[in-house]
């Protein structure tokens, strides 16, 4: 559950990289996205699905703030949309499986 708070938490504040932020915020969300995904990663290699977890460290990687990738404001906001939407049915199909069960 705690899992659920964190990815949505996070997708929310990815979509708010659309708006016009400070720049502190968009350093902010780096920070965050970095940890966050570092933690999916290795509890995804737990849960045994490693592909997950290549993709979740993957995100931590282009998330970290210390070497900045330059993507371009439209399409960082591009693949903030995509994270967002990933984090968000990744959240909503880990629920549907924990309630089946």
């Amino acid at each position: 559950m705690k899992q659920a708070v964190f990815n949505i938490v996070l997708a929310m504040l990815l979509l708010l990289c659309l708006a016009q932020m400070p720049y502190g915020y968009y350093v902010f969300v780096r920070h965050a996205c970095m940890i966050v995904f570092a933690v999916m990663a290795y509890a995804e290699y737990e849960r045994r699905r490693p592909a997950l977890a290549v993709v979740c460290g993957a995100l931590a990687l282009l998330f970290q703030p210390f070497v900045k990738i330059a993507l371009g404001r439209t399409v960082w906001n591009v693949v903030d949309v995509l994270v967002a939407l990933m984090l968000i049915a990744l959240t909503a199909s880990d629920l549907l499986n924990k309630n089946k069960s």
